[in-house]
């Protein structure tokens, strides 16, 4: 009896505990049911932010390594054209004929951008130049690169020519589209270079880069760039695609007078890019700031000189010495003023002869040139003698 009541009671508990348990299919089709998670939203890869009126970097991930620019890369080609238009070797009038080869490969017969340009046409530069800028038109490239310099092949020299004498030292360019090709290359940060070496050179041109569409052959297509008409005084600059180098944007805004630029690539989708444009160029404009060290001819401090007219010569800056960074992250910086010293006379003024380094936590260490700000001649013959004594005496 005692026995039947204890099973009866394990038997009761077992009940309980069977009764209690999940059931297990319907966790599944709970599972089932229940939403997945968000993925993590897709993060741009080799960022720069530039204020556009010093060029000053104010954020830098991986900025100087040289990335494949994908249409980006039509920055210097365009360049090239308003050089050559400047130069009066070409007008916007001036026609140039559609090869085979550009229509082929690059134009309607091909999978990329281009502006439906009919094979043997005449094109006008101006409409070329227009299909280059605001739908990225392959065909339009190598249009203008044959009719400026003959080939694609040496149009692409006067690119790579044109970008060491600009000091875009990551830049080498294979071909005036952007197409993949693993030796073109160029950094986000020079990227934002040559955008802005546009804006300040061209500013006649720079608004054709905020045109929403354009009409050609009774073909209209919109501006690919995300941020016109999403973010107010968006105006530029210029999107790319490539299975190498994924979605990227070299974007720029003019926001009360203040202007960023920003460079991108490596994001998965257009849905990710157009966020990730829109976040980074907010950033831009909400979480750094610049601060303006010295004005161009300011003092900045002294050099020692040796056997000089002069013991010391004043050392003045080249131009506007801007920092910018994080918001806030000034307060923590230290300058120090660098040079091969004692320096020796003559000197001649505006000579270069030390550099201003200014670092700290949190920041991208700067260094700005500093010149001579008088001329420093050599001393007599009685201080060189007397020097010369003091050294045999008693050592530097």
């Amino acid at each position: 009896m005692n026995l039947q009541r204890k099973f009866g009671a394990f038997a009761l508990a077992a009940l309980l505990v069977i009764a209690l348990a999940p059931d297990a299919d319907a966790q599944r089709r709970r599972a089932r049911r229940a939403p997945a998670p968000p993925p993590p939203p897709a993060i741009a890869q080799h960022v720069t932010i530039m204020d556009g009126a010093s060029g000053s970097i104010l954020r830098c991930e991986d900025c100087e390594t040289a990335i494949p620019p994908a249409s980006m890369a039509k920055l210097m080609t365009v360049l090239i054209v308003l050089e050559q238009l400047r130069a009066g070797r070409i007008s916007y009038d001036t026609t140039f004929p559609v090869s085979e080869y550009a229509w082929r490969e690059h134009g309607a017969m091909s999978a990329g951008s281009h502006m439906f340009l009919p094979i043997n046409a005449q094109v006008r530069v101006r409409d070329l130049i227009q299909g280059a800028v605001i739908v990225s038109a392959n065909d339009a490239c190598v249009v203008l690169a044959e009719g400026i310099a003959g080939s694609e092949q040496a149009f692409v020299a006067m690119m790579n020519r044109r970008a060491q004498e600009l000091g875009l030292r990551s830049a080498h360019f294979r071909n005036a589209t952007g197409l993949d090709d693993p030796e073109q290359r160029i950094s986000s940060a020079d990227l934002a270079r040559l955008a802005r070496h546009i804006m300040v050179t061209y500013p006649e041109f720079y608004p054709v880069y905020s045109r929403r569409q354009f009409t050609y052959n009774n073909h209209t297509q919109a501006n690919r760039n995300p941020l016109l008409g999403a973010y107010e005084g968006a105006d530029g600059v210029k999107t790319g695609h490539t299975d190498e180098s994924g979605y990227g944007l070299v974007g720029s805004a003019l926001v009360n007078g203040e202007r960023r630029i920003i460079v991108f690539n490596g994001l998965p989708t257009m849905a990710a890019r157009n966020s990730e444009a829109q976040r980074l160029m907010r950033a831009a404009f909400n979480d750094y700031a610049l601060a303006q060290i010295a004005a161009a001819g300011d003092e900045v401090g002294q050099a020692r000189v040796r056997l000089g007219s002069r013991a010391t010569v004043p050392l003045v800056a080249q131009r506007n010495i801007v920092i910018g960074g994080p918001r806030g992250v000034q307060q923590g910086l230290t300058a120090r003023i660098v040079y091969d010293g004692p320096l020796r006379a003559p000197i001649a003024e505006g000579d270069v002869v030390a550099r201003l380094v200014i670092e700290g936590p949190n920041f991208r260490t700067q260094e700005f040139p500093l010149a001579a700000g008088r001329k420093i001649g050599r001393a007599n013959w009685f201080s060189r003698a007397f020097e010369g004594l003091r050294l045999t005496f008693f050592g530097p």
